[in-house]
Protein backbone atom coordinates (compact mmCIF):
# COMPACT_ATOMS: atom_id res chain seq x y z
CA UNK A 1 0.00 0.00 0.00
CA UNK A 2 1.39 3.67 -0.89
CA UNK A 3 1.44 5.31 2.29
CA UNK A 4 1.73 9.02 1.19
CA UNK A 5 3.49 11.56 3.92
CA UNK A 6 1.42 14.18 5.65
CA UNK A 7 1.21 17.51 3.87
CA UNK A 8 3.32 20.31 5.24
CA UNK A 9 1.08 22.61 7.83
CA UNK A 10 0.03 25.72 6.66
CA UNK A 11 2.08 28.82 8.15
CA UNK A 12 -0.46 30.50 9.57
CA UNK A 13 -2.05 27.45 11.31
CA UNK A 14 1.81 26.52 12.49
CA UNK A 15 1.82 29.84 14.00
CA UNK A 16 -1.63 29.01 16.10
CA UNK A 17 0.10 26.17 17.37
CA UNK A 18 2.76 27.79 18.46
CA UNK A 19 0.73 30.41 20.45
CA UNK A 20 -1.39 27.75 21.50
CA UNK A 21 1.77 25.83 23.41
CA UNK A 22 3.28 29.47 24.64
CA UNK A 23 -0.07 30.30 26.52
CA UNK A 24 -0.76 27.30 27.58
CA UNK A 25 2.34 27.39 29.39
CA UNK A 26 1.24 30.75 30.75
CA UNK A 27 -1.86 29.62 32.68
CA UNK A 28 -4.32 31.02 29.76
CA UNK A 29 -6.16 27.78 28.77
CA UNK A 30 -8.78 29.36 27.14
CA UNK A 31 -6.98 31.41 24.64
CA UNK A 32 -4.83 28.59 24.08
CA UNK A 33 -7.95 26.76 23.14
CA UNK A 34 -9.70 29.22 20.57
CA UNK A 35 -5.41 29.13 19.07
CA UNK A 36 -6.18 25.57 18.38
CA UNK A 37 -9.66 25.74 17.38
CA UNK A 38 -8.52 28.37 14.54
CA UNK A 39 -5.49 26.08 13.81
CA UNK A 40 -7.99 23.53 13.41
CA UNK A 41 -10.15 26.29 10.65
CA UNK A 42 -7.25 27.01 8.84
CA UNK A 43 -5.66 23.18 8.26
CA UNK A 44 -8.75 20.75 9.11
CA UNK A 45 -7.33 17.21 9.80
CA UNK A 46 -3.91 17.88 9.86
CA UNK A 47 -1.90 15.28 11.93
CA UNK A 48 -0.38 18.33 13.28
CA UNK A 49 -3.59 19.94 14.40
CA UNK A 50 -5.02 16.94 15.51
CA UNK A 51 -2.19 15.94 17.61
CA UNK A 52 -2.20 18.95 19.22
CA UNK A 53 -5.74 18.67 19.83
CA UNK A 54 -5.13 15.49 21.62
CA UNK A 55 -2.65 16.32 23.59
CA UNK A 56 -5.21 19.11 25.13
CA UNK A 57 -8.10 16.40 25.71
CA UNK A 58 -5.48 14.40 27.29
CA UNK A 59 -4.20 16.87 29.43
CA UNK A 60 -7.86 17.92 30.84
CA UNK A 61 -8.87 14.17 31.18
CA UNK A 62 -10.81 13.80 28.91
CA UNK A 63 -9.25 10.36 26.93
CA UNK A 64 -12.29 9.22 24.81
CA UNK A 65 -12.00 12.63 23.10
CA UNK A 66 -7.95 12.58 22.97
CA UNK A 67 -8.33 8.99 21.38
CA UNK A 68 -10.47 10.38 18.61
CA UNK A 69 -7.80 12.97 17.58
CA UNK A 70 -4.97 10.72 17.62
CA UNK A 71 -6.89 8.29 15.35
CA UNK A 72 -7.40 11.01 13.20
CA UNK A 73 -4.09 12.16 13.19
CA UNK A 74 -2.16 8.91 13.07
CA UNK A 75 -4.65 8.11 9.95
CA UNK A 76 -3.42 11.07 8.26
CA UNK A 77 0.38 10.02 9.12
CA UNK A 78 0.43 6.72 9.35
CA UNK A 79 4.28 6.94 9.51
CA UNK A 80 4.68 8.61 12.45
CA UNK A 81 4.96 6.04 15.40
CA UNK A 82 4.66 9.06 17.68
CA UNK A 83 1.34 9.45 16.90
CA UNK A 84 0.05 6.16 17.30
CA UNK A 85 2.04 5.76 20.54
CA UNK A 86 0.12 8.99 21.21
CA UNK A 87 -3.51 6.97 20.32
CA UNK A 88 -2.24 4.10 22.80
CA UNK A 89 -1.67 6.22 25.64
CA UNK A 90 -5.38 7.41 25.10
CA UNK A 91 -6.90 4.53 24.65
CA UNK A 92 -5.15 2.92 27.67
CA UNK A 93 -6.67 6.17 29.91
CA UNK A 94 -10.40 5.75 28.50
CA UNK A 95 -10.01 2.16 29.33
CA UNK A 96 -9.40 0.58 25.72
CA UNK A 97 -7.41 -2.41 25.42
CA UNK A 98 -8.07 -3.29 22.07
CA UNK A 99 -7.49 -0.24 21.05
CA UNK A 100 -4.11 0.26 23.13
CA UNK A 101 -3.15 -3.11 21.97
CA UNK A 102 -3.89 -2.10 18.58
CA UNK A 103 -2.09 0.78 18.29
CA UNK A 104 1.11 -0.09 19.78
CA UNK A 105 1.11 -2.95 17.15
CA UNK A 106 1.00 -0.06 14.63
CA UNK A 107 4.11 1.50 16.08
CA UNK A 108 6.04 -1.48 16.35
CA UNK A 109 4.98 -2.47 12.72
CA UNK A 110 7.14 0.68 12.18
CA UNK A 111 10.17 0.12 14.33
CA UNK A 112 10.29 -2.87 16.79
CA UNK A 113 13.33 -0.94 18.68
CA UNK A 114 10.88 0.97 19.84
CA UNK A 115 11.33 0.81 23.32
CA UNK A 116 8.67 3.13 24.62
CA UNK A 117 6.20 0.99 22.75
CA UNK A 118 7.74 -2.02 23.60
CA UNK A 119 7.15 -0.97 27.52
CA UNK A 120 3.56 0.22 27.13
CA UNK A 121 2.96 -3.13 25.09
CA UNK A 122 4.51 -5.01 28.46
CA UNK A 123 2.83 -3.17 30.74
CA UNK A 124 -0.71 -3.79 28.94
CA UNK A 125 0.12 -7.37 28.56
CA UNK A 126 1.07 -7.60 32.45
CA UNK A 127 -1.85 -5.40 33.07
CA UNK A 128 -4.52 -7.61 31.48
CA UNK A 129 -2.70 -11.02 32.98
CA UNK A 130 -1.40 -11.99 29.73
CA UNK A 131 1.81 -13.45 31.36
CA UNK A 132 3.39 -15.08 28.76
CA UNK A 133 3.18 -12.22 26.43
CA UNK A 134 4.62 -10.26 28.70
CA UNK A 135 7.26 -12.46 29.66
CA UNK A 136 8.14 -12.26 25.99
CA UNK A 137 7.71 -8.29 25.75
CA UNK A 138 9.55 -7.43 29.42
CA UNK A 139 12.58 -9.85 27.70
CA UNK A 140 12.33 -7.88 24.31
CA UNK A 141 12.45 -4.21 26.89
CA UNK A 142 16.02 -6.03 28.24
CA UNK A 143 17.21 -6.52 25.62
CA UNK A 144 16.72 -3.38 23.66
CA UNK A 145 18.04 -1.52 26.98
CA UNK A 146 21.30 -3.56 26.91
CA UNK A 147 21.66 -2.30 23.46
CA UNK A 148 21.82 1.61 24.92
CA UNK A 149 25.41 3.69 25.86
CA UNK A 150 23.33 4.82 28.39
CA UNK A 151 20.16 4.53 30.38
CA UNK A 152 17.85 7.07 30.00
CA UNK A 153 16.98 9.13 33.15
CA UNK A 154 13.95 7.04 34.81
CA UNK A 155 13.93 3.98 32.70
CA UNK A 156 16.05 2.16 35.81
CA UNK A 157 13.02 1.72 37.75
CA UNK A 158 11.03 0.22 34.80
CA UNK A 159 14.53 -2.00 33.82
CA UNK A 160 14.43 -3.41 37.49
CA UNK A 161 10.81 -4.36 37.39
CA UNK A 162 11.53 -5.98 34.04
CA UNK A 163 13.90 -8.25 35.67
CA UNK A 164 11.81 -9.14 38.43
CA UNK A 165 9.18 -9.49 36.38
CA UNK A 166 11.20 -12.19 33.77
CA UNK A 167 13.34 -13.65 36.27
CA UNK A 168 9.77 -14.52 38.55
CA UNK A 169 7.98 -15.57 35.74
CA UNK A 170 10.77 -17.90 34.02
CA UNK A 171 11.12 -19.17 37.68
CA UNK A 172 7.22 -20.27 37.70
CA UNK A 173 7.33 -21.48 34.19
CA UNK A 174 10.48 -23.87 35.18
CA UNK A 175 8.55 -24.95 38.06
CA UNK A 176 5.37 -26.17 35.91
CA UNK A 177 8.17 -27.55 33.17
CA UNK A 178 10.15 -29.74 36.12
CA UNK A 179 6.34 -30.71 37.10
CA UNK A 180 5.33 -32.37 34.03
CA UNK A 181 8.76 -34.15 33.52
CA UNK A 182 9.83 -35.56 36.74
CA UNK A 183 8.30 -38.71 36.09
CA UNK A 184 11.13 -39.11 33.06
CA UNK A 185 13.57 -37.32 35.00
CA UNK A 186 13.98 -38.49 38.57
CA UNK A 187 15.26 -42.20 37.67
CA UNK A 188 17.60 -41.27 35.44
CA UNK A 189 21.32 -40.82 36.39
CA UNK A 190 23.03 -37.35 36.49
CA UNK A 191 25.14 -38.19 33.82
CA UNK A 192 22.16 -39.59 31.73
CA UNK A 193 20.34 -36.68 32.14
CA UNK A 194 23.06 -33.60 32.33
CA UNK A 195 22.92 -32.77 28.28
CA UNK A 196 19.13 -32.38 28.56
CA UNK A 197 19.48 -30.44 32.41
CA UNK A 198 21.86 -27.60 30.58
CA UNK A 199 19.44 -27.72 27.49
CA UNK A 200 16.34 -27.12 30.29
CA UNK A 201 18.51 -24.59 32.41
CA UNK A 202 19.24 -22.47 28.78
CA UNK A 203 15.64 -22.51 27.61
CA UNK A 204 14.87 -21.36 31.29
CA UNK A 205 17.64 -18.33 31.38
CA UNK A 206 18.99 -20.25 33.83
CA UNK A 207 23.08 -20.27 32.57
CA UNK A 208 24.59 -19.97 28.65
CA UNK A 209 26.02 -22.69 26.68
CA UNK A 210 29.26 -21.81 25.90
CA UNK A 211 31.05 -22.30 22.55
CA UNK A 212 34.87 -23.61 22.21
CA UNK A 213 37.22 -20.58 21.50
CA UNK A 214 40.36 -21.70 20.67
CA UNK A 215 43.42 -19.42 19.99
CA UNK A 216 44.93 -21.99 17.80
CA UNK A 217 43.79 -25.11 15.85
CA UNK A 218 40.16 -25.99 16.58
CA UNK A 219 39.00 -28.92 15.31
CA UNK A 220 35.51 -28.62 13.74
CA UNK A 221 32.59 -30.74 14.97
CA UNK A 222 33.69 -32.02 18.26
CA UNK A 223 30.88 -32.10 21.01
CA UNK A 224 31.40 -28.59 22.82
CA UNK A 225 31.00 -29.96 26.11
CA UNK A 226 32.24 -28.28 29.27
CA UNK A 227 33.23 -31.16 31.77
CA UNK A 228 34.08 -34.83 30.06
CA UNK A 229 32.01 -37.76 31.23
CA UNK A 230 34.70 -40.14 33.31
CA UNK A 231 33.83 -43.09 31.06
CA UNK A 232 35.63 -41.53 28.56
CA UNK A 233 38.76 -42.20 30.83
CA UNK A 234 39.41 -45.62 32.48
CA UNK A 235 42.90 -44.84 33.66
CA UNK A 236 41.56 -42.03 35.81
CA UNK A 237 40.99 -44.63 38.69
CA UNK A 238 45.27 -45.84 38.33
CA UNK A 239 45.79 -41.68 38.46
CA UNK A 240 43.74 -41.43 41.51
CA UNK A 241 45.34 -44.28 43.28
CA UNK A 242 48.80 -42.74 43.07
CA UNK A 243 47.28 -39.61 44.68
CA UNK A 244 49.09 -39.51 48.05
CA UNK A 245 52.54 -40.47 46.45
CA UNK A 246 52.21 -38.04 44.23
CA UNK A 247 51.08 -35.37 47.06
CA UNK A 248 54.14 -36.52 48.94
CA UNK A 249 56.50 -35.68 46.29
CA UNK A 250 54.78 -32.41 45.98
CA UNK A 251 55.11 -31.28 49.61
CA UNK A 252 59.12 -32.43 49.64
CA UNK A 253 59.27 -29.92 46.89
CA UNK A 254 57.54 -27.42 48.68
CA UNK A 255 59.95 -27.82 51.59
CA UNK A 256 62.95 -27.30 50.13
CA UNK A 257 61.46 -24.44 48.79
CA UNK A 258 59.77 -25.59 45.43
CA UNK A 259 63.51 -24.96 43.52
CA UNK A 260 62.36 -24.62 39.78
CA UNK A 261 58.93 -23.02 40.30
CA UNK A 262 58.43 -20.34 37.45
CA UNK A 263 55.04 -17.69 36.99
CA UNK A 264 52.95 -19.06 34.78
CA UNK A 265 52.17 -16.12 33.27
CA UNK A 266 55.10 -14.28 31.75
CA UNK A 267 54.47 -12.04 29.22
CA UNK A 268 56.95 -10.39 27.12
CA UNK A 269 58.39 -7.01 27.76
CA UNK A 270 56.10 -4.25 25.89
CA UNK A 271 52.76 -6.18 25.91
CA UNK A 272 50.54 -3.83 26.49
CA UNK A 273 48.15 -4.02 29.65
CA UNK A 274 45.42 -6.90 29.60
CA UNK A 275 43.80 -9.04 32.51
CA UNK A 276 46.98 -11.04 32.70
CA UNK A 277 49.14 -8.05 33.98
CA UNK A 278 47.89 -8.68 37.35
CA UNK A 279 49.69 -11.94 37.27
CA UNK A 280 52.53 -11.42 34.88
CA UNK A 281 55.58 -12.62 36.27
CA UNK A 282 54.36 -13.24 40.05
CA UNK A 283 54.36 -16.59 41.58
CA UNK A 284 50.40 -16.25 42.50
CA UNK A 285 50.18 -18.40 40.11
CA UNK A 286 53.09 -20.60 40.11
CA UNK A 287 54.10 -23.76 37.69
CA UNK A 288 56.43 -26.48 38.22
CA UNK A 289 57.09 -28.37 35.01
CA UNK A 290 57.27 -32.19 34.30
CA UNK A 291 56.47 -31.79 30.91
CA UNK A 292 56.42 -28.80 28.84
CA UNK A 293 55.16 -28.66 25.18
CA UNK A 294 55.94 -32.02 24.61
CA UNK A 295 59.48 -31.92 26.16
CA UNK A 296 60.06 -34.46 29.45
CA UNK A 297 62.65 -31.95 31.90
CA UNK A 298 64.77 -34.50 32.99
CA UNK A 299 65.64 -33.04 36.41
CA UNK A 300 61.89 -31.89 37.54
CA UNK A 301 61.14 -35.87 36.84
CA UNK A 302 64.07 -36.90 39.05
CA UNK A 303 62.96 -34.61 41.83
CA UNK A 304 59.70 -36.41 41.45
CA UNK A 305 60.10 -39.61 40.23
CA UNK A 306 56.80 -41.32 41.23
CA UNK A 307 55.06 -38.67 39.65
CA UNK A 308 56.95 -39.22 36.77
CA UNK A 309 56.45 -42.66 36.43
CA UNK A 310 52.70 -42.78 36.83
CA UNK A 311 52.09 -39.64 34.16
CA UNK A 312 54.27 -41.85 31.85
CA UNK A 313 51.70 -44.87 32.18
CA UNK A 314 49.00 -42.65 30.78
CA UNK A 315 47.43 -41.86 27.37
CA UNK A 316 48.47 -38.47 27.10
CA UNK A 317 48.26 -36.49 24.56
CA UNK A 318 51.30 -36.18 22.49
CA UNK A 319 51.56 -33.78 19.67
CA UNK A 320 55.33 -32.80 18.49
CA UNK A 321 56.50 -29.63 20.16
CA UNK A 322 53.19 -29.00 21.98
CA UNK A 323 52.37 -31.69 23.91
CA UNK A 324 51.93 -33.30 26.44
CA UNK A 325 52.11 -30.87 28.87
CA UNK A 326 52.28 -31.86 32.84
CA UNK A 327 52.89 -29.62 36.04
CA UNK A 328 51.95 -28.72 39.20
CA UNK A 329 49.47 -25.61 39.64
CA UNK A 330 49.88 -23.67 42.68
CA UNK A 331 47.78 -20.89 43.69
CA UNK A 332 48.25 -17.95 46.55
CA UNK A 333 45.80 -17.57 48.72
CA UNK A 334 43.35 -14.56 47.45
CA UNK A 335 44.34 -15.21 43.93
CA UNK A 336 41.86 -15.35 41.04
CA UNK A 337 42.35 -16.34 37.35
CA UNK A 338 40.31 -13.90 34.73
CA UNK A 339 38.12 -15.45 32.36
CA UNK A 340 40.26 -17.21 29.42
CA UNK A 341 39.72 -19.97 27.04
CA UNK A 342 42.64 -22.25 25.89
CA UNK A 343 44.67 -23.28 22.39
CA UNK A 344 43.24 -26.03 21.13
CA UNK A 345 39.93 -28.64 21.45
CA UNK A 346 41.52 -31.48 20.09
CA UNK A 347 43.26 -31.97 23.95
CA UNK A 348 41.50 -32.57 27.17
CA UNK A 349 42.83 -31.02 30.56
CA UNK A 350 42.99 -33.54 33.16
CA UNK A 351 43.31 -32.09 37.33
CA UNK A 352 44.32 -34.29 40.07
CA UNK A 353 43.41 -31.89 42.99
CA UNK A 354 46.29 -32.71 45.56
CA UNK A 355 45.86 -29.18 48.15
CA UNK A 356 42.47 -27.89 48.74
CA UNK A 357 41.57 -25.47 51.14
CA UNK A 358 38.04 -24.26 51.54
CA UNK A 359 36.99 -21.13 49.59
CA UNK A 360 38.20 -22.60 45.59
CA UNK A 361 36.53 -23.42 42.63
CA UNK A 362 36.77 -23.86 38.61
CA UNK A 363 34.11 -22.59 36.44
CA UNK A 364 33.97 -23.73 32.84
CA UNK A 365 30.70 -22.36 30.79
CA UNK A 366 27.90 -22.66 32.65
CA UNK A 367 28.96 -24.71 35.29
CA UNK A 368 31.06 -24.60 38.56
CA UNK A 369 32.67 -27.02 40.26
CA UNK A 370 34.91 -27.81 43.73
CA UNK A 371 37.93 -29.28 43.51
CA UNK A 372 38.12 -32.66 45.82
CA UNK A 373 41.85 -33.74 46.81
CA UNK A 374 42.12 -37.39 44.86
CA UNK A 375 39.34 -36.54 42.69
CA UNK A 376 40.30 -35.90 38.90
CA UNK A 377 38.26 -34.19 36.52
CA UNK A 378 38.79 -33.51 33.24
CA UNK A 379 36.94 -30.23 30.72
CA UNK A 380 37.58 -28.88 27.50
CA UNK A 381 39.79 -25.56 28.00
CA UNK A 382 38.63 -23.88 25.34
CA UNK A 383 35.24 -23.26 27.09
CA UNK A 384 35.61 -20.20 28.99
CA UNK A 385 36.33 -20.88 32.35
CA UNK A 386 38.14 -19.92 35.38
CA UNK A 387 39.74 -20.97 38.66
CA UNK A 388 40.32 -19.24 42.06
CA UNK A 389 41.24 -19.94 46.02
CA UNK A 390 39.95 -17.43 48.09
CA UNK A 391 41.09 -19.61 51.18
CA UNK A 392 43.81 -19.36 53.70
CA UNK A 393 46.72 -21.35 52.36
CA UNK A 394 47.65 -22.85 49.23
CA UNK A 395 45.91 -24.93 46.54
CA UNK A 396 48.00 -27.24 44.31
CA UNK A 397 46.43 -29.34 41.49
CA UNK A 398 48.70 -31.83 39.04
CA UNK A 399 47.60 -30.79 35.80
CA UNK A 400 47.76 -32.77 32.26
CA UNK A 401 46.41 -32.77 29.20
CA UNK A 402 45.20 -35.55 27.35
CA UNK A 403 43.58 -36.12 23.60
CA UNK A 404 40.05 -35.07 23.04
CA UNK A 405 38.16 -38.40 23.73
CA UNK A 406 36.08 -37.76 20.77
CA UNK A 407 38.57 -37.57 18.23
CA UNK A 408 39.93 -40.92 16.46
CA UNK A 409 43.12 -42.91 16.94
CA UNK A 410 42.91 -41.81 12.18
CA UNK A 411 42.68 -38.12 13.25
CA UNK A 412 45.14 -38.00 15.87
CA UNK A 413 47.88 -39.52 13.73
CA UNK A 414 46.60 -36.67 10.97
CA UNK A 415 47.06 -34.05 13.51
CA UNK A 416 50.91 -35.54 14.32
CA UNK A 417 51.74 -35.43 10.70
CA UNK A 418 50.17 -32.05 10.42
CA UNK A 419 52.02 -30.18 13.16
CA UNK A 420 55.11 -32.07 12.22
CA UNK A 421 54.67 -30.45 8.51
CA UNK A 422 53.87 -27.09 9.46
CA UNK A 423 56.87 -26.53 11.66
CA UNK A 424 59.26 -27.92 8.77
CA UNK A 425 57.39 -26.11 6.40
CA UNK A 426 58.92 -22.68 7.89
CA UNK A 427 55.97 -21.01 7.56
CA UNK A 428 54.03 -21.76 10.97
CA UNK A 429 52.58 -18.36 11.91
CA UNK A 430 51.11 -20.11 14.97
CA UNK A 431 54.07 -21.21 17.16
CA UNK A 432 54.08 -23.80 20.34
CA UNK A 433 51.47 -22.44 22.92
CA UNK A 434 51.31 -24.31 25.91
CA UNK A 435 48.57 -25.50 28.16
CA UNK A 436 46.41 -23.19 30.71
CA UNK A 437 44.52 -24.01 33.48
Amino acid sequence: MDVRAAPPLPAAAAQALRRAAELERTGQGAEAARQRAEAARLAPGHPAVENALGLAAQRAGDFAVAARHFQRAAQADPTARALWINLAAACRGAGDVAGEEAALERALALDQTDLLANVRLAELHERTGDLARATHRWSAVLQLAASLADTPPGLEPVLTHARAFVTARMEEFGRAVETALDPLRRDLAPQARRRFDACLDAVLGRRRIFPNVCSGVHFPFLPADEFFDRAHFPWLAELEAATPRIRAELEALLAEGAPGLEPYVAMAPGTPPNKWSALDHRLDWGAFFLWKLGERRSEACARCPETARVVESLPLADMPGRAPTVFFSLLEPGTRLPAHTGVSNVRAIVHLPLIVPEGCGLRVGGETRAWREGEALVFDDTIEHEAWNLGPSLRAVLILDTWNPHLTEIERDLLRAFFRAADASGHNPYGRTAVAE
